[in-house]
């Protein structure tokens, strides 16, 4: 029994993490806009109404399909570290990771040259035209819902101690603002229609020049100006205690500009997969896919032990590679054509035991690579939350806190009446990890946690460089013609969830509803890309709608099982096209009560 019906529609669909940014991009596509335009209108829609889980100092990677070109590309959408934040100086912090809070965890804002690069160019509308209902929101404030209040407290004692920018916003009156009554962000919105007032003045020498005259606002302009002098006259207390100014400065606005690449791709069973590059974890969807191709999931049937193990058995090979060697292409040696091989993929699947759970973290061995594992020494291991069985001789088991997962990020996917598509997994720039910069309404981001402080290691600090995300969209093609889009927040557990609503739909015919809302489950078994960096070695989180038989045989098989609650895991967002007959459809996860989708 499903908790929502599955839309469809011939006229488009669009699937987002908020239902107001939902009907604000279904209002584009309804005004003649396409799939990109609606994508670029729910992102900034939802730095209004979710800014703890997204905003416009943050990330946006985003993916593209063209029908009339049939190619698929990326939006990079991710910042790079500043010119100032070298190993040296974090070392002479004192500190071992980059801080999870603060200033100095920021890197250069890529959401908002995301989403421009993206109108410029694969929109068709005006930057005013996309940014102007997220103003509006802004201005007449939309309600204030449980989980902004919940997040919101979570943090007012740092607000009030320590941020008194955020607490101004956040907390009027000295307490977290009433549910149910409508929240403005005045500063937000006057910075946001500054900017539309410089692109509609060039906007007489044409779209894209009104384009880049809201760029370059933002990124050389009074924007810029005001995030250097924060940084520079702001010493910010983070979570390790300490109070540090930030790196960031104008200099390194000035100097960035995203760009447009071309995505990694497989095919699995017909259909071509597309993630972001190796600055991502999206190839380890990809290396996963490759590794279940040799195993015949749909005889193993749905929500059995054994597809849950193959699967989860297959992600921790995955991710050890995504530690091991992933890292931004621009600065790190990545055996990128290795990694996504069929040789490779078959090294990696006989090292699945299909009987026992895995203990161990393996990066595969390749030729004149050296995978790293020594940021293992600065992660913090932790044991199962629950007692689980093991096979005999494996040892006694052990419990203690397994974290819950948090919500991070939010994701909207789009397909228009021509067929073109739109993925896009923004996130960053939360309200409760830095201090709202007075004057602009919004924090800088955080993702520089996500770099290790280890010399060599691929994924190691360095200036002009890039962390690699946890943030990934997905886009699928059949035969060059449009599929899927689709993706969902949850950092570290993305290229899980995601895949297993893939395989869902690919081995067992499910619509998308039921993709979406099928049990879901994730392992814990290598570090979590957020401060500090937990992980569980054999660790196995599952939903409790997993049947009682297919928990008790993976307890078995060794799999440090916590059950979770019912409807615990995972926000997906999805949407699909049958290109035989026109027929569109879109789901979105019940989860977190907000998402939903629409179409006609």
């Amino acid at each position: 029994m499903l908790t929502r019906p599955l839309i469809q529609g011939t006229f488009g669909v669009i699937t987002s993490t908020h239902y107001v940014a939902s009907v604000i991009g279904w209002s584009i596509l309804e005004r003649g806009g396409n799939a990109v335009d609606a994508a670029c209108a729910a992102g900034f829609a939802m730095q209004v109404v979710e800014p703890h889980l997204c905003g416009p100092a943050g990330e946006a990677p985003i993916l593209v399909y063209r029908r009339a070109s049939r190619d698929v590309s990326v939006v990079n959408g991710q910042g790079v570290a500043p010119a100032a934040a070298t190993l040296e100086r974090y070392r002479g912090y004192g500190l071992e990771l980059v801080p999870g809070t603060g200033l100095l965890a920021a890197t250069v804002p890529a959401a908002f040259d995301a989403w421009l690069q993206a109108l410029h160019h694969f929109g068709t509308l005006s930057l005013e035209d996309v940014l102007g209902p997220a103003v509006a929101l802004a201005e007449r404030g939309v309600p204030m819902l449980p989980a902004i209040r919940q997040a919101i407290e979570s943090v007012a004692p740092t607000y009030a101690a320590d941020w008194p920018t955020s607490a101004k916003l956040y907390l009027p009156g000295g307490a977290p603002p009433p549910l149910g009554r409508p929240f403005r962000n005045v500063e937000m919105a006057a910075t946001y229609k500054r900017i539309i007032e410089e692109e509609r003045a060039a906007r007489s020498r044409g779209r894209d020049a009104g384009i880049e005259a809201a760029r370059r606002a933002f990124y050389e302009g009074f924007v810029a100006e005001t995030i250097d002098r924060f940084c520079r006259e702001n010493e910010v207390r983070d979570v390790t205690g300490a109070r540090r100014r930030g790196l960031l400065t104008a200099q390194d606005m000035a100097k960035y500009r995203g760009r447009i690449e071309r995505p990694v791709s497989v095919d699995y069973h017909g259909i071509t997969v597309h993630k972001c590059g190796f600055w991502s974890q999206g190839p380890s969807f990809l290396e996963q896919l490759n590794v279940l191709k040799g195993f015949d999931l749909t005889a193993m049937g749905p929500n059995s032990a054994d597809l849950v193990h193959t699967i989860i058995e297959s992600a921790k090979l995955g991710f050890a590679d995504r530690d091991g060697y992933y890292g931004d292409p621009d600065v790190a040696r990545v055996p990128a054509e290795t990694l996504l091989s069929d040789a490779y993929a078959a090294e990696r699947r006989a090292q699945i035991d299909l009987q026992r759970a895995s203990h161990e973290i393996r990066p595969g061995r390749i030729e004149r690579y050296v995978p790293s594992l020594e940021h293992l020494r600065y992660a913090t291991r932790v044991k199962s939350a629950a007692a689980a069985p093991r096979p005999a001789g494996t040892g006694e088991p052990a419990t203690a806190r397994l974290a819950a997962v948090p919500g991070d990020t939010v994701h909207v996917s789009v397909i228009d009446k021509d067929g073109n598509m739109a993925a896009a997994t923004p996130s960053g720039g939360w309200l409760q990890s830095s201090p709202v910069i007075p004057g602009l309404g919004f924090p800088l981001g955080t993702r520089a946690q996500m770099f290790w402080l280890i010399d060599g290691h691929p994924n190691a600090l360095a200036p002009g460089k890039r962390p690699r995300t946890t943030l990934t969209p997905s886009l699928a093609t059949r035969d060059g013609a449009p599929f899927m889009a689709f993706g969902s927040p949850g950092g570290d557990q993305q290229d899980q969830w995601t895949l297993h609503c893939f395989l869902n739909v690919v081995h067992f015919g499910m619509d998308l509803q039921q993709a979406i809302e099928a049990p879901e489950y994730q392992t814990t078994h290598f570090p979590n890309s957020f401060y500090p960096r937990e992980y569980e070695l054999g660790g196995l989180n599952i939903e409790s709608r997993m049947p009682a038989e297919t928990i008790a045989e993976l307890r078995r098989r060794g799999h440090a099982v916590t059950v979770a609650d019912p409807w615990a895991n995972g926000r997906h967002c999805a949407a699909k096209i049958e290109i035989d007959t026109g027929v569109m459809s879109a789901g979105a996860s019940p989860r977190s009560a907000y998402a939903y989708a629409i179409g006609r």
